[in-house]
């Protein structure tokens, strides 16, 4: 008999739940997780919810009932709407270390994607870690496909040779916002979208037709949000921007992400000389114009 006979759940609105048990239920789920623990504190789980998008009455929790009769969260999906595409994306999803392989993650992505088809989505998306493999096979089983790698990147100060140019330096925020709007195509994670963007303050540089928007969280470092190049593979508006950066930021670490597509500002990052980082994303989609008949759970 398979384990997930033995373990009984039911798929409920996490908006049903109490928010301490969702938080406690993802601070267990990412306990283990590949690149570290998580573990945002009561008073952070509604930013770090803002931050990545989530509409809590579209989550769902995979829950059960525990030994003393309350309920148990086994497994949750958190959903972050994306309707000026016409897309769901999953946000994340996680389970407990002692409900994996119970069928409760396989039945929240199926439930995931069956509502989403009901309420005429075009598609559904994501981010995974390449290395995480589980995550990855149970993602393809259901029809995902990886479209862009995402990359993070790393230069130590004095590694990148800085050469200051006049670059636009954007005064309004709204502005880097409308063109980076006008300029993003559609496969973009929703992290370096303006929907999530505007909610940091951010300097925010053009060129060309590049643009970089970068944040410095301390003394030390320089954390880059958005880099976007859409002059042409040689990325040169982006290598100008870099190189200003490093001009006039010589003793900051210059940090990004791993969320920057290769195409569109990762090679001249890169090529300059920044590490790439050994752990990287997967941007996937699947379309939904027909809901989905007959999954199997995994």
């Amino acid at each position: 008999m398979k384990q997930q006979d033995l373990t009984p759940y039911k798929i409920l609105p996490v908006q049903e739940l109490p928010p301490e048990a969702l938080r406690q239920a993802f601070v267990a789920a990412f306990a283990d997780y590949l690149i570290g623990p998580f573990e945002p504190t009561p008073a952070l789980w509604p930013a770090f919810l803002q931050r990545q998008g989530v509409d809590l009455g579209l989550s769902r929790a995979a829950v059960g009932v525990g030994e003393q009769g309350g309920v148990e969260v086994l497994a949750f999906a958190l959903v972050a709407p994306r309707p000026e595409l016409g897309r769901w994306r999953l946000a994340t999803m996680g389970a407990l270390p002692a409900a994996r392989g119970s069928g409760a993650a396989p039945a929240l992505l199926d439930d995931f994607i069956q509502r989403a088809a009901a309420q005429g989505q075009a598609a559904v998306e994501l981010e995974v870690f390449a290395q995480n493999q589980r995550a990855l096979r149970l993602y393809q089983s259901r029809g995902f496909e990886a479209r862009h790698e995402l990359h993070g990147y790393l230069a130590e100060p004095g590694r990148i040779i800085g050469l200051d140019h006049p670059v636009h330096e954007i005064a309004r925020p709204a502005d880097a916002l409308d063109w980076l709007q006008a300029q993003a195509p559609p496969d973009l994670p929703l992290q370096v979208s303006p929907a999530i963007l505007r909610q940091s303050a951010l300097h925010s540089w053009r060129w060309g037709r590049a643009q970089l928007m970068f944040a410095l969280p301390d003394a030390h470092s320089l954390l880059i949000s958005s880099l976007l190049d859409v002059s042409g593979p040689a990325q040169r508006d982006a290598r100008v921007l870099l190189q200003s950066l490093a001009a006039r930021y010589p003793d900051r670490s210059l940090r990004v992400p791993a969320l920057q597509r290769p195409d569109l500002g990762g090679d001249a990052l890169r090529d300059m000389g920044f590490q790439r980082q050994g752990l990287h994303q997967l941007w996937m989609l699947r379309q939904v114009a027909e809901p989905l008949n007959g999954a199997v759970h995994a």
